[in-house]
């Protein structure tokens, strides 16, 4: 590739180029949502990074095979095999069955993804679609003697794993030492996990499924193992998710991936950091959350939410607060004036970039290609719409072409119908006024009477003009 991509690896800790396995295909999987509940914008804000590393590495000229998943049973309250099936705490909350449960929340998902302006991957897939791999998956470590079978569960023994642990550094020892009273008196060891639950667990699990080791489900972790391999073969390039994915489930499925394959699973391992609201940690479980519907109602558009969370690097903390919400609108509104001005200066995006413009798609490129950096992609955008020497039509073709990656939807902002209210109106036919009299310190306080309702008002030879601020 001409730019080189560089991406952190959460496996080696490092920044390391990016390197396909197979020339320019790339195989990306992402831990999708557990469908019991709504996803928040802190969950939507990994969503939000893996679409931009999908857009990026398309954008480098890489074909790319995207699979998510949709965890619709399996998933535990605690990671570590601990609390119920959080699909079952949602029947007893909503008095619908698991089925209803995950249809509904894997709908609304998808409404708020769409939203947001994130692009589908290639492959969804549901758990409760692919117990048959899972099984079979379940099948291939039993036959390697990595487990074992007690209490009518199926169990990965983690001893039985030279590197256990590697992702997240982990120390059995310590592990084994500093574990407080074990929940499942059936593990060997504290961090061994369950492969496939039976009743013997939990008696009103309602999907269950036939298996060798007796009827029951599979156990979380084994979900994305079997299902990533599945579409994207038994090694692939990048694996992603949020930083809460490492110490148990990420760690665990590299554990079952190499031990059922016996040999490196995935060469990329990337993470995105936590939201948080004002300074704490969003999440469900302290009903310390924000979910997109809430920013809507408060009069904020889906967009500026984007916005927003490319304002941060995927790897840094993202403290939401209104302020700098409204912050996020405020720059989009920006952003969206400008391209509809510059719609109307040029007749259409430059076919081909100038000498000048071609600077600024090179400092973008290299922003993305260094680790996602958004922010600094950001800086090239605005700095190429501020270039007063740059033509119309280049600035506009840079900033479409700009948007492939950013996802704003730049390619609909147009010339509005603006909704002009009587009180707007009204200070439109005074400034008018003010102007023919040529009383311009009345016109500039009306024009901030104007600003104060979110409107702009820009004077041309043919009279006022207005946009959203």
């Amino acid at each position: 590739m001409e730019h080189p991509v560089r991406l952190f690896n959460t496996l080696t800790r490092q920044l390391e180029q990016f390197i396909p396995r197979a020339g320019t295909r790339v195989g990306i999987y992402c831990c999708g949502p557990t469908v019991y509940d709504f996803q928040h914008i802190g969950n939507f804000k990994t969503f939000l990074f893996e679409d931009l590393l999908v857009r990026t590495l398309r954008h480098a000229g890489y074909e790319v095979t995207h699979v998510m998943n949709i965890t619709d049973v399996g998933h535990l309250v605690g990671d570590g095999d601990s609390g119920e099936d959080k699909m079952l705490v949602a029947m007893r909350r909503e008095g619908k069955t698991s089925w209803q449960i995950a249809d509904f929340y894997t709908t609304k998902f998808f409404e708020d993804w769409d939203k947001l302006k994130l692009n589908r991957p290639d492959v969804v897939c549901k758990a409760t679609d692919h117990i048959k791999q899972m099984i079979e998956l379940a099948q291939r470590l039993e036959a390697n003697g990595l487990t074992y079978f007690a209490g009518g569960n199926l169990y990965f023994d983690v001893n039985k794993l030279p590197d256990y642990g590697k992702l997240a550094r982990l120390d059995l020892e310590k592990l084994k030492s500093g574990a407080r009273v074990e929940i499942d008196a059936n593990k060997r060891h504290p961090a061994d996990f369950v492969l496939w639950f039976t009743k013997s667990k939990f008696e009103n699990q309602e999907m269950q499924w036939d298996s060798p080791w007796g009827r029951g489900y599979p156990g979380w972790h084994i979900e994305c193992s079997a299902m990533s391999m599945h579409y994207l073969g038994e090694q692939f390039d990048i694996h992603c998710g949020g930083i809460d994915h490492i110490p148990v489930h990420h760690t665990n499925e590299i554990a079952q991936s190499e031990g059922a394959i016996q040999k490196p699973w995935v060469h990329f391992w990337m993470h995105g950091e936590f939201m948080k609201i004002n300074d704490e940690k969003m999440s469900k479980s302290t009903g310390r959350f924000i979910v997109l519907d809430d920013l809507i109602k408060q009069g904020f558009e889906p967009m500026a939410y984007r916005f927003l969370a490319l304002s941060s690097h995927y790897r840094s903390h993202l403290n939401f607060t209104v302020e700098a919400m409204q912050n996020a609108q405020n720059s989009l509104n920006r952003l969206k004036s400008s391209v509809i001005s510059l719609r109307a200066e040029a007749a259409a995006p430059a076919s081909a970039l100038s000498a000048a413009a071609q600077k600024y798609a090179a400092d973008f490129s290299a922003a993305v290609f260094d680790d996602l950096n958004a922010p600094r992609a950001m800086a090239a955008v605005w700095s190429a719409i501020g270039d007063k020497e740059l033509p119309a039509e280049q600035k506009l073709a840079l900033v479409l072409d700009f948007d492939q990656v950013m996802g704003l939807g730049a390619a609909e902002w147009k010339t509005e119908e603006l909704q002009i209210s009587p009180e707007l109106q009204a200070i439109l036919d005074r400034r008018d006024v003010a102007r023919k009299s040529r009383d311009w310190a009345a016109s500039d306080v009306l024009r901030k009477e104007a600003l104060a309702l979110g409107f702009i008002i820009e004077d041309s030879a043919t009279g006022q003009k207005i946009k959203k601020s």
